[in-house]
């Protein structure tokens, strides 16, 4: 458990470190867009109050809605690993724990998600934006899919 412990942390701070960064310093909320690499790496404001792609986006009661179900599924996500599970699995844990909470804090805060990575290549053009709170559950939900043990005797 305690890469967990360590690696949501560590995720959670550099999710909400770079958010602040983007929507305050750089002032993107105002500005919306900044080519950095285009078109491999454009900063483009959105605010997801939505899930994935801004589906469901809805009334106040949407929000806490998805509040309550990324903290219900990082308490089973927990649960599960306090029954033993091998250290790798414990860190896509960690990721995916502390990148949901990231996004959790968002919405508490803003009402929606803050994103703002876009990254396009080979002439498509990618019309979705995410952040590093996306990054951590999408590595730590593929992460468990591959280094979870099914039967939960494994020792961290």
């Amino acid at each position: 458990m305690r890469a967990l412990w360590i690696t949501a942390p560590i995720v959670f701070v550099l999710d909400q470190v770079s958010k602040y960064y983007v929507v305050h310093v750089l002032d993107l909320a105002r500005v919306l867009h900044m080519d950095v690499f285009p078109p491999f790496l454009v900063l483009r404001m959105t605010w997801n109050y939505g899930i994935n792609f801004g589906l469901f986006s809805g009334d106040d009661q949407t929000r806490w809605i998805l509040i309550a179900v990324a903290f219900a599924i990082c308490a089973a996500v927990i649960w599960w690993m306090r029954k033993g599970q091998p250290r790798r699995a414990m860190i896509c844990a960690g990721f995916l724990v502390g990148g949901a909470m990231g996004n959790v804090i968002d919405r508490v805060i803003y009402g929606g998600v803050a994103d703002f990575l876009n990254m396009s290549c080979c002439g498509f053009t990618n019309p979705y934006a995410f952040n590093v709170a996306d990054i951590a559950v999408f590595i730590g939900a593929i992460g468990l899919v591959f280094f979870a043990e099914d039967s939960g005797k494994a020792k961290a």
